[in-house]
């Protein structure tokens, strides 16, 4: 009777690893390849992530970046790439952030000295907590505008939206009676849950083309014509 092979158990791929530094240190450290946050004397190392949270990020990458560009509102980021909103507490590298365009002047070549206008972060299942509660107090005591955490885990499916009151404090952003949430940040930009969590996903350009107004869709046209005559 032949023996039966068993397959060695694999262990999960670890989500973060922690390392004990101070901030000065951190720099020293990391490189611009480096996918790493500093809060509070502790380095969080993530590991690459799951096809599903870039796919979102790409989504919404191109189509915020396509709308600011058009209408010359600022400038976004993608991770990694530091926003040193809490000096002495908190270094993170969101997975998208928008710089207004009055605010430029915090860009530097290493990083954004200071906070972004809006933050967005993708929820994966090892980040439930720090997206959904830590980082929105953190960011909310920071000073960022806006804040979106997109959750696309199964049962979940939510976007929670947030903009900074008179008051310091962040308010729900509500989708209207039409399903979509209208940023406060970028003027004239909204999205729809179910743009981010279909599959596949809807044409990034195609769906800026369509939904939105006939400025942004002129403006669009006028640089493609562009593009072809040069």
């Amino acid at each position: 009777m032949t023996e039966q092979m068993i397959a060695p158990a694999v262990a999960p791929r670890p989500a973060e690893r922690r390392l004990r530094m101070s901030y000065e240190q951190f720099l020293a450290w990391s490189d611009e390849d480096t996918h790493a946050e500093w809060v509070n004397g502790e380095v969080i190392v993530f590991m690459p992530p799951v096809d599903r949270h870039q796919t979102i990020v790409g989504f919404l990458h191109i189509v915020i970046s396509l709308f600011a560009n058009l209408l010359n509102l600022g400038t976004l980021r993608v991770a990694p790439f530091e926003m040193r909103h809490l000096p002495g507490y908190a270094s993170r590298e969101p997975d998208l952030l928008f710089v207004a365009r009055e605010h430029l002047h915090r860009l530097t070549p290493e990083r954004l000295d200071g906070p972004a206008d809006l933050v967005v972060e993708v929820v994966s299942p090892s980040s439930a907590k720090r997206d959904r509660q830590e980082k929105r107090d953190e960011y909310e005591r920071a000073a960022v505008r806006e804040y979106w955490a997109i959750d696309p885990r199964p049962g979940y499916q939510q976007a929670l939206c947030y903009t900074l009151g008179p008051d310091g404090c962040y308010a729900a952003i509500l989708p209207d009676a039409e399903g979509r949430y209208h940023s406060v940040v970028l003027p004239g930009f909204w999205f729809r849950e179910a743009w981010l969590f279909a599959t596949p996903h809807p044409d990034p350009l195609m769906t800026l083309i369509r939904e939105f107004s006939p400025e942004v869709t002129q403006a669009l046209r006028d640089a493609l014509a562009s593009e072809k005559e040069a």
